[in-house]
């Protein structure tokens, strides 16, 4: 069985509603390593590498202020069969239509700003794990 890795990143939103060590403690009771962590304040760069398929639309500027207002948590991640498990322990992008027991079912919403604030990001495959390790952790 071939060992994934992906990027998650406990987006500005999780770190203010103190939900690190949950987010953490999910990925390690389901059997998975850390292989990284930080914590990093997004840079405008980073976020436009991060999101180029996006850059273009007219909510990009939305997410870009949503994931500067604080800190991001970005953490590397391995294990078998990582990148799908995760995104079904994630839930739905939307956290009004996340399944409860998911991260963002549970602790993720929608505000009065519009902003969905969905707690995590997850690569959705192994190239784009590839890629966005690669932007927030060039050091590697």
């Amino acid at each position: 069985m071939s060992r994934e890795k992906t990027l998650i990143l406990i987006k500005p939103d999780g770190v203010q509603l103190g939900l690190v060590g949950e987010s953490i403690n999910r990925i390690e009771r389901k059997g998975y390593q850390l292989e990284a962590l930080k914590v990093v304040n997004a840079s405008k760069d980073q976020l436009e590498h991060h999101y180029s398929e996006l850059i273009h639309k007219s909510f990009f500027r939305e997410i870009e202020k949503y994931m500067q207002e604080g800190p991001i948590v970005a953490i590397i991640a391995s294990g078998p069969h990582i990148i799908d498990v995760f995104h079904r322990m994630s839930g739905n992008t939307n956290p009004s239509l996340a399944s409860f027991g998911t991260i963002r079912g549970d602790f993720g919403r929608e505000s009065n700003d519009g902003i969905i604030r969905n707690i995590v990001h997850s690569s959705d495959n192994v190239e784009h794990a590839k890629e966005e390790i690669k932007i927030w952790f060039p050091e590697l």
